[in-house]
């Protein structure tokens, strides 16, 4: 079973800052067709997605733990 964390970015909510590049360049990116990102990342990526989470400034990214604990 994979464990890892799911990744959703409300388009609703999103203003397109960037500041989720910023924070993890390798998972989102926003180019001339908007925002694009992983859906899903390894573990090991999490402390990365936790920060670009962290650094959005209109809490439009939502994370979901999914693996090893049936989430």
């Amino acid at each position: 079973m994979t464990v890892g964390v799911r990744v959703h970015v409300d388009a609703d909510i999103c203003e397109e800052h960037g500041q989720c590049v910023f924070a993890a360049p390798d998972i989102f990116d926003l180019g001339d067709d908007g925002l694009t990102y992983a859906i899903q990342v390894d573990d090991t990526r999490e402390p990365e997605v936790l920060a670009a989470q962290s650094a959005c400034p209109v809490q439009a990214i939502k994370l979901t733990r999914v693996g090893a604990s049936g989430m």
